[in-house]
């Protein structure tokens, strides 16, 4: 790995500095959680790994202003953490054995290689070997951290958090919760895995269906928290995005006939295909019906649609992922925003909520509802929604409130509601286009 020249005499210290600072807070927001998930794998323990990790970033600080910049941060990153973690794993040895108190642990599952694990069968006779599908460390340690004895909302913050590296205020915002909760929720979670000595290696087959909604969870908000950021001055993080697509293929490759595989594959990729046309070239946020179609990844458009019929197909009663996926398909079929199906995507509404009594599914629900029966009816929607108090801190809920409001021409009304959005939202580009809207309202 040959690193980055040192800076030539007439670049000031000042500006190789801001250089390095620059190089490691990228490969903070880019490597962290890859190189977490292998010096997991060596330090086995949650806390100490972060600790490894967070040393080795530091680490950088000053080895990179001394050697230059390497050409693989993200190895450089790895390397050094797993040195630490093995550095502290000998020093704990070395301090139990002076004490006298050295328990040698018995030969368990932990320390078996991956592909044994995924090589035994199912119940179903089934056989999981697919080693390379598991050679990434992240989807591993995904499934580690969604274990059973952790709660679903501790299993699924706990690897936003640490294996998908998303902050800790975006996954309180993912959850509708403040940040201080989010973080004690993250800190129990640790200690809970710590104390009941949760075993860090791939689950048995027979173990992967108790894991798997969980795991399918973390990806779509994975995505989502990418998709629209939720803080910051750009509508998307693609390093998160395209994360989320990198451990759907993965997850695909391990479980290919699981339908809720293929359809949250299928949702992301119908998603993603619009990326280029969310904003306009000046950052502005575009809806839907001001996105240039032809613009859109017809090739994924087309990889997804092929992945939900046949998840569709698979038999009755399809799960979240796979309705989400055809809803995104639908819309995505049309040819343009006035020839979509609104009846029929409100019937696939109806069965997603059926299958998940989510509010925010149900304000989705209500946007269109809004286009089949007319404003009026979705700001009922919207009035048993808010009574519910479950999406109270949600600025999405009174930004939809608003748009109905405005057309219906309830000017005073739809400004309130844009201002009450716009004290909840901390995405610019979206606070962009909620100003603009109130300005627009406010002219009447």
């Amino acid at each position: 790995m040959q690193p980055t020249p040192a800076p030539p005499p007439d670049e000031t210290p000042d500006s190789a500095s801001d250089a390095v600072q620059q190089a490691v807070a990228l490969a903070h927001r880019q490597e962290w959680a890859a190189v977490l998930a292998s010096t997991v794998r060596v330090a086995r323990d949650l806390d100490l790994a972060e600790e490894c990790v967070q040393e080795a970033y530091l680490d950088a600080l000053s080895a990179w202003q001394r050697q230059g910049i390497p050409d693989r941060p993200g190895a450089w990153l790895t390397v050094a953490a797993r040195r630490n973690a093995l550095d502290a794993l000998r020093r704990a040895r070395t301090a139990r054995e002076r004490q006298h108190l050295l328990i040698e642990p018995e030969a368990t599952e932990q320390h078996l290689p991956v592909s044994r694990e995924l090589g035994r069968s199912s119940g179903g006779g089934r056989s999981l070997d697919m080693d390379t599908a598991v050679h990434d460390d992240r989807l591993r340690l995904i499934f580690l951290c969604c274990h059973p004895a952790l709660s679903r909302e501790a299993q699924v913050a706990l690897t936003l958090r640490l294996v998908c590296g998303v902050s800790t205020p975006d996954v309180a915002h993912a959850f509708l919760v403040s940040e201080a909760t989010m973080a004690a929720r993250i800190t129990r979670a640790k200690k809970k895995i710590a104390g009941a000595h949760i075993p860090f290696r791939m689950p048995a087959p027979d173990e992967l269906p108790d894991r798997l909604d969980a795991v399918l969870t973390v990806i779509h908000l994975l995505f989502t928290t990418g998709h629209t950021a939720p803080s910051g001055a750009h509508l998307t993080r693609d390093d998160l995005t395209e994360r989320a697509l990198d451990l759907a293929r993965l997850l695909r490759a391990l479980l290919p006939e699981e339908r809720e595989v293929g359809g949250l594959l299928a949702l992301l990729l119908v998603n993603h295909a619009r990326r280029a046309t969310r904003t306009a070239p000046d950052g502005r946020l575009l809806l839907l019906e001001e996105q240039n179609r032809a613009q859109w990844d017809r090739s994924a458009i087309a990889e997804g649609d092929r992945l939900v019929l046949a998840a569709l197909r698979g038999g009755p009663n399809p799960g979240r992922f796979t309705l989400q996926a055809a809803i995104a398909a639908l819309h995505a079929s049309a040819p343009t925003y006035a020839d979509t199906d609104w009846p029929q995507l409100l019937l696939i509404y109806d069965a997603l909520l059926r299958t998940w009594p989510s509010p925010v599914v149900a304000l989705n629900r209500a946007i269109v509802l809004g286009m089949v029966d007319g404003p009026d009816a979705a700001l009922d929607e919207l009035d048993h929604i808010e009574a519910t108090g479950r999406l109270a801190g949600y600025h999405y809920l009174p930004a939809v409130r608003a748009d109905h409001l405005r057309r219906l021409a309830r000017w005073p009304e739809a400004a309130d509601a844009y201002r009450s959005a716009l004290a909840l939202v901390d995405n610019e580009a979206e606070r962009r286009f909620l100003e603009g809207r109130l300005a627009e309202v406010s002219a009447f």
